[in-house]
């Protein structure tokens, strides 16, 4: 769907015109089959639909792509900015809240939201704010988020740039002090960009960015993070764990000990923090702790 007052070409002889651009996608459709696909594709058209229509954006006013699981969108210039990182964002919650009560399988969002240049032709957009609203949707953190959290049912990505101008100013239904920063690498993309989650006065962003492993995916525990230490976990000090050296061997096995001195022998066991020790003195029995 498309708008008919800014369809066709609009921009492409201008160098493009400052548009507000979301980028949504719907997690795990891979997961779906056909008749639950296309449930959570009505969804969340009507919930983006509701979404629009709480700020006052007109269906054919505004260009609205299909990307099969997801939804890419650009906006009027005179919509105003503070409208969709307020209300749009609070409605299109409510909506998917409503849809997914007593639902086995939720239907959960990911939306990137930036701001910028935007050229439309006949094909659709183009432009650096749309390649950068796809690149916060599917950034690695916004990924692991909803992997980590499953409670979680919307989570926002928006741009540094649209953080610090628009949401950082407030308004109503907007919650700058409820958004957290974290950097995204991903291709040709080296920025920071701003989470948050609706209802919760912080999302659960759990370090930095880790390094890429081979195929583009988070490789081990996050930057920054203890191993063992990420939201929902802890470390017990009960065995060993990533970080804290080799697997010690188990297993029987016969000793041979040829000892001309003192001896101390740790099988099997990994030892965390400090220990008590015993000082031999010269003559027998002369022991004390140290």
């Amino acid at each position: 769907m498309s708008s008919a007052g800014v369809n066709g070409e609009a921009g492409a002889d201008l160098g493009g015109i400052h548009r507000f651009v979301v980028f949504g996608d719907i997690c795990g459709s891979g997961t779906l089959d056909m008749a639950e696909k296309k449930l959570q594709r009505t969804a969340m058209y009507a919930a983006f639909d509701d979404a629009y229509s709480s700020v006052g954006v007109e269906p054919g006013t505004f260009h609205q792509e299909d990307r099969g699981d997801g939804i890419l969108a650009a906006l009027r210039p005179d919509v105003p900015p503070t409208l969709m990182v307020g209300r749009w964002i609070d409605t299109l919650y409510e909506s998917l809240r409503a849809h997914n009560r007593g639902r086995a399988r939720p239907l959960r969002l990911r939306i990137g939201m930036n701001a910028g240049l935007v050229v439309q032709d006949r094909h659709g957009l183009v432009g650096r704010a749309v390649d950068l609203a796809a690149r916060l949707c599917d950034s690695p953190p916004a990924k692991r988020i909803m992997i980590e959290a499953p409670e979680v049912d919307l989570l926002v990505v928006v741009s540094d740039w649209l953080y610090v101008n628009v949401v950082a100013e407030g308004g109503r239904y907007v919650e700058p002090d409820h958004y957290r920063q974290a950097r995204i690498r991903s291709k040709e993309t080296d920025e920071a960009a701003w989470f948050h989650v609706p209802r919760r006065p912080a999302p659960p962003l759990v370090g930095p960015e880790p390094a890429a492993g081979p195929q583009g995916e988070p490789e081990g525990e996050p930057a920054g993070e203890p191993a063992g230490e990420r939201a929902g976990g802890s470390r017990t000090g009960v065995g060993p764990s990533r970080g804290d050296g080799p697997t010690p061997r188990t297993g029987g096995g016969n000793r041979t000990y040829h000892v001309g001195g003192d001896l101390l022998d740790v099988h099997g066991n990994t030892i965390h923090g400090g220990f008590t020790g015993i000082r031999k003195s010269a003559a027998p029995g002369a022991g004390e702790a140290e």
